[in-house]
């Protein structure tokens, strides 16, 4: 998901009140798109092994052709490092915004994955990967002070657009790439990058009296506190976070990078901070009725705001994955608030006539506007068949929705003409930009998705012929 999917201007008074201002993703139709016919009524198909290994042909087709054709080899930037990041509808480049960490980790993570997962592709992204861990190695990584740079101008310089702080947010991403890097070459120095990054995270941001992080730190890896007392919070420069505060955002993406770097490097302290990781995403950020509260004071009381349903869906998957990879079995309290998790959204930021996801709302009211972001139908996506794997045998809900779900994103959320995902859909096509590709929109969220949901459905048809 993307940091701040909707930047805000913040305003606190003490720790109790936090009103936010939506800039991101304004309603105006798209001019490409024609408006949205009534949804026709969907075939429900049963869960059976044909029906199975028909969805995964789909899905497997999807990431070919909506993520990985177009994404790559066109977002390699041979002249300056790293990945391009700005792309039309149309897929012809734009305006660049520099380098920044988070769609760096990302790219250089999707393709590894893909290395590792896609044999008959790896001898195309093998290359892709190694060049994404070498712009992590050489340009993004501070060689004077530690730690990745929140982002660089094109030509490898601080910028004053990133600024030269650090944010743990892209700390992590940076962390991601590189451990997955080394899941794809083998080779030590992604290894090694990986783990120094995480001995600097953790000696520069572990907070060893109330758990957690702290986010925002300068250059020098000093955290930044708020200022006490304060009306007008800072944020950080690009993304929306604000300093001296701890989000569930980043919180939940560090739990992804060490669960990445475990499966890799069983160290026993990066283990300990996995499992603080995990008990602070299930037990603090995550509430009942399945909701999570986005910001927090560094002694985790949180400051009341509103409910994201897309990453409610995300963190349920991501808590899931994070204890297989610990060699768990699956505590029965994170069972049980992964799926409050997606069945609350399900119940609050659903829609039950086109299907999909909205972004946010109230915990329990409606959605705030009727927008469909592509990360959040695509970590719906994971999300809804993962719950269906788990609890299917009691219940076809996950699996109908999934099904909506799926039919949403091929017939509204994807650009039949020059594929790829639109970035926001409402009820009469896009809206705001038709981009496809910016510095928060990478190929992971998709990307990942899909590889996961085709894996699991194959999952399935063989668990069903077993049967």
């Amino acid at each position: 998901m993307p940091a701040q999917t909707r930047a805000r201007v913040v305003i606190i008074v003490g720790t109790a009140w936090l009103a936010s201002v939506a800039l991101w993703g304004q309603s105006m139709p798209g001019a490409h798109s024609p408006a949205h016919s009534s949804p026709q009524p969907i075939r429900y198909l049963a869960p059976t092994r044909e029906n199975y290994l028909e969805l995964s042909a789909q899905t497997e087709r999807m990431l070919e052709r909506d993520v990985l054709e177009v994404w790559f080899p066109r977002c390699v930037d041979n002249q300056h490092g790293g990945f391009s990041s700005n792309f039309r509808r149309d897929w012809k480049p734009e305006a660049s915004q520099g380098k920044f960490s988070v769609f760096q980790g990302r790219m250089t993570w999707i393709s590894s994955e893909v290395a590792v997962r896609r044999p008959q592709l790896r001898q195309q992204f093998l290359p892709i990967a190694k060049h994404g861990l070498e712009f992590l190695e050489n340009v993004l990584w501070d060689h004077q002070a530690g730690g990745f740079f929140w982002g660089v101008d094109d030509s490898g310089q601080i910028s004053p657009y990133y600024g030269d702080g650090k944010e743990l947010y892209g700390e992590s991403f940076g962390l991601y790439g590189a451990a997955a890097a080394y899941q794809a070459t083998q080779d030590p120095k992604a290894l090694d990058l990986a783990q120094h990054a995480f001995r600097w995270i953790d000696e520069h941001a572990h907070d060893r009296v109330n758990g957690g992080y702290f986010e925002y730190l300068r250059r020098d890896g000093t955290p930044i506190d708020a200022e006490p007392n304060v009306v007008t919070v800072q944020t950080v420069p690009v993304g929306g976070f604000l300093i001296g505060y701890k989000s569930m955002n980043t919180h939940i993406h560090l739990l992804e990078a060490l669960t990445q770097l475990y499966e890799v490097s069983k160290d026993d302290t990066l283990g300990q901070r996995l499992d603080e990781m995990l008990a602070i995403v299930r037990d603090k950020i995550s509430v009942q009725p399945g909701v999570m509260n986005l910001f927090f004071t560094n002694d985790w009381r949180p400051i009341p705001d509103h409910d994201s349903y897309g990453h409610d869906v995300e963190t349920a998957y991501l808590m899931l994955e994070a204890e297989e990879v610990l060699g768990k079995a699956h505590d029965p309290k994170t069972l049980r608030m992964a799926r409050m998790l997606v069945d609350h959204a399900l119940e609050y930021g659903w829609d039950n006539e086109s299907g999909g996801f909205y972004g946010e709302g109230t915990t329990f009211g409606k959605p705030e506007d009727n927008h469909k972001d592509w990360w959040v139908e695509m970590e719906g996506l994971n999300a809804l068949l993962l719950m269906h794997e788990m609890f299917g045998a009691e219940t076809d809900r996950y699996f109908r929705a999934f099904q909506q779900q799926w039919d949403w994103i091929k017939n509204h959320q994807v650009d039949s003409e020059f594929h790829g995902v639109y970035a926001t859909v409402g009820p009469e096509g896009p809206l705001g930009s038709t981009d496809k590709g910016g510095i928060w929109k990478a190929a992971y969220h998709d990307g990942r998705a899909l590889l996961n949901v085709t894996q699991r459905l194959e999952k399935l048809a063989e668990t069903t012929r077993a049967k």
